[in-house]
């Protein structure tokens, strides 16, 4: 059998086994795409099922999540725990709150985080948790009483050396600090490593909250220097409003680019001469607002319910908000723009079709699992400050990050230009964080 044969067969198997799961689906399709050219090469990594079990994760969980809000009914939610490849390390991934949550949205963010937490260079292992519990529109007690209803069940699964979870899509600071003293209630010991992006005085780590918008724009960074670019001058925009889109401006305004638009699930916001990334946190972070309170209390900007943020032109775009956000439309617009360079800071924001415009119009494409991996490498570092009962200082941690996603970026570079494909770090990235994994997996023996 040949290696399109090969791969074709291991994907319909894919399909018949995990029904109804589009986004795993499409996942698992982008790395076996670039897996070919490896089996060309290294057919010994098709050997002893790998890449099936590769893409079978080592253990899925699903539990039920009662709890009581504030009008004393009950209510009733589901949660979900994928520990999804262990070989490198510890499950590490974050847990989603969010209603779109549901096993096939988990396992594909789990496979993903096999290969990103790869590309870190630290020992950790992929997994992927959450619910479809919305805390918008919550009281601060009805969430309590849902993360500690949902950490009464995950307790028994997660562990220091076992599955580290961290936050995600509706899982900051507040929901954290619930989950961890729920654990640690349970567990009747202070495991200061079981979850990270924990409060600085309680085990967390200087420069969790920045890492993922940080670490996207140091290896963008590096992406637009290797084509002899700069952040100087540009024109970018960033989706979404959250914690991730909010240190992406800053850092990339910081290095010297006007961010020109942002936004939320209630539309997006025109910011021509740059954001106001001060007055931004407190309408997201202390207020919890909608973005249209930003025009509400800044001049010169504008906001817009219909369209797209991608409609406006620029030099470098970052998509920051959710899965398949930008799709191919939108990509043709970009490039229509003048656009040439893209870097994902959220999990999969680009559809199959929108990478493969990038290809086809000469876009500069950095995927997630290599651009966005600033939030879990941090994750690890925060991990090695709690084993060692230590706390390093906001610069030391910063230049470790700001090295660790250099390295990314030079590592995916490499890969591309080892199998042929040169500047292309889909490829770069889904074969040097394959090939890492693989070879642990090789070396522990059928399990």
């Amino acid at each position: 059998m040949n290696v399109e044969d090969k791969v074709s067969a291991i994907y319909e198997e894919v399909l018949r086994r995990n029904a109804g799961e589009p986004e795993f689906h499409q996942a698992v399709s982008e790395v076996l795409d670039s897996l070919k050219i490896v089996l060309e090469k290294d057919p010994h990594y098709a050997d002893d099922a790998l890449i099936q079990r590769l893409c079978e994760p080592e253990r899925q969980l699903i539990f039920r999540v009662p709890w009581v809000d504030d009008d004393g009914n009950v209510q009733v939610n589901r949660g979900f725990r994928v520990q999804f490849n262990s070989a490198l390390g510890p499950y590490k991934g974050g847990l989603r709150f969010h209603p779109s949550v549901n096993v096939g949205i988990i396992k594909f963010l789990g496979f993903e985080q096999i290969f990103k937490n790869s590309l870190t260079g630290l020992p950790i292992g992929g997994g992927k948790g959450g619910s479809d519990f919305d805390p918008k529109g919550k009281s601060d007690m009805e969430i309590m009483r849902f993360c500690q209803s949902f950490m009464t069940e995950l307790h028994r699964h997660v562990g220091e050396y076992r599955d580290v979870p961290a936050g995600d899509i509706g899982v900051g600071g507040r929901e954290i600090g619930f989950l961890f003293g729920q654990f640690r209630r349970l567990a009747n010991q202070h495991e200061s490593g079981v979850l990270t992006g924990k409060g600085l005085t309680w085990g967390g780590s200087l420069v969790r909250t920045e890492a993922t918008g940080y670490g996207l724009v140091y290896f963008t960074k590096e992406m637009l220097a290797a084509h002899g670019e700069s952040f100087e001058g540009k024109k970018v925009i960033v989706s979404g409003s959250g914690n991730v889109a909010i240190y992406a401006i800053q850092k990339a305004q910081e290095l010297g680019a006007t961010v020109i638009g942002f936004s939320d699930s209630s539309g997006w916001v025109h910011t021509p001469n740059g954001v106001d990334v001060d007055k931004l946190k407190d309408i997201k972070e202390v207020r919890r607002e909608r973005v249209q309170a930003y025009v509400d209390e800044t001049e010169g900007n504008t906001f817009h319910a219909d369209g797209s943020i991608w409609d406006l032109d620029c030099d470098v775009a970052l998509p920051c908000a959710t899965q398949n956000e930008l799709d191919g439309e939108h990509a043709k617009k970009l490039a229509d723009s003048g656009c040439r360079f893209v870097a994902e800071g959220a999990n999969m924001p680009s559809t199959a079709d929108a990478i493969e415009v990038y290809r086809e119009r000469g876009i500069h494409f950095g995927p997630g699992k290599a651009a966005n991996a600033g939030g879990v490498a941090t994750s690890a570092l925060e991990m090695q400050q709690n084993a060692c009962r230590d706390s390093w200082s906001f610069d030391y941690t910063d230049q470790r990050l700001h090295d660790i996603m250099t390295n990314i970026f030079k590592v995916c570079d490499a890969t591309a230009k080892e199998y042929g494909r040169e500047g292309d770090y889909v490829i770069g990235a889904n074969i040097a964080g394959f090939k890492k994994v693989a070879d642990a997996m090789l070396a522990q023996g059928v399990i």
